[in-house]
């Protein structure tokens, strides 16, 4: 008897993965192709490039793919399995679902990629303890979302849980792409940490090297001076992130009622973010919050490929 599979497409703005995974959580096969698309049109080749050379070359035969998922940045109208925009710059609506399935002949569903990924948290993480919680990302961006009594909240336009363009109380002077200053995002993500990395390089002594081509620092390189060196720049950095950070967590817990709150991404995989943020968390605050603030127990490398997966599973949460 074949074994069911669903494939899971997880669109990042570096790589996109794709892979097979059974209906326990387990990944049988994934596939990592590089990612560099600057708008809705060329993800949507680029995803179709990817799904042609996956199906021809890695699947198994022996396992029957029932459906795929695919997780998208930006706004996703799950039920029409519309991609509406990547930001407002980046706007152009693509039925991606039906096109998928046309293409492939394989029911396909989608989701904005954050809310697959708390759909996998839902399914073989923290929602096996509760209904009730905010998953927080952490990467290249920040965005959040809040599941109450099992339900995600999704919003009017489908742009609930954009919590890395709210703004907090430490006033370093960055500019956010949303036109407000000292959002989140621009002190605590991927991309906060090289604004205030270049904002603040002068008032600093530091080892660290900013990026002459335009890249962006390193997160790891700026956690490894802060703890093996005492970087000034660093030790900064590190901790502007870890206060705003924790405002956030305390300000969606004072909103939500949680009884946890899990982070995911990669500025906080290896718990030296929530390390530094546990001094923050007021216990008053958190009170509720009977599971905790803790790092999902789910491989961070690849959460948004099972939430992918569990998107692909159409299970409602």
């Amino acid at each position: 008897m074949k074994k069911k599979t669903y494939l899971g497409i997880d669109l990042g703005g570096t790589k996109l993965l794709v892979g097979e995974v059974d209906e326990t959580g387990r990944i049988l096969h994934s596939k990592c192709y590089p990612s560099d698309f600057l708008n809705q049109q060329q993800a949507r080749q680029l995803i179709f490039d990817s799904l042609d050379d996956y199906l021809s070359h890695e699947t198994n035969a022996q396992d029957e793919l029932v459906a795929m998922g695919v997780g998208l940045v930006g706004r996703v109208d799950v039920k029409r399995g519309v991609w509406e925009q990547i930001d407002p710059s980046r706007t152009f609506p693509i039925p991606l679902a039906n096109e998928l399935t046309e293409r492939y002949g394989i029911p396909c569903y989608i989701d904005n990629d954050v809310k697959s990924a708390a759909r996998a948290e839902m399914e073989w993480g923290m929602g096996r303890v509760t209904r009730n919680l905010v998953y927080i990302n952490v990467g290249t961006g920040i965005a959040a979302c809040t599941v109450v009594d099992g339900h995600p909240l999704r919003g009017g336009h489908f742009n609930a849980g954009e919590v890395g363009h709210t703004t907090v109380d430490l006033a370093v002077g960055t500019q956010c792409v949303c036109g407000r200053r000292n959002c989140v995002e621009t002190l605590a993500a991927g991309v906060g940490f090289d604004m205030c990395a270049r904002l603040l390089y002068d008032r600093y002594e530091t080892h660290l090297t900013l990026p002459a081509d335009g890249s962006r620092i390193s997160v790891n390189e700026v956690y490894r001076l802060a703890r093996e060196h005492s970087d000034a720049l660093c030790c900064v950095l590190v901790e502007n992130a870890a206060q705003v950070l924790s405002q956030l967590v305390m300000n969606m817990v004072r909103m939500s009622d949680p009884e946890a709150v899990v982070l995911g991404g990669s500025i906080v995989a290896d718990g030296y973010m929530l390390e530094r943020m546990q001094p923050h968390l007021q216990a008053e605050t958190l009170r509720f919050v009977t599971h905790g603030v803790t790092l999902t127990k789910l491989d961070a490398q690849h959460i948004g490929l099972l939430g992918a997966a569990v998107v692909a599973m159409n299970k409602e949460i």
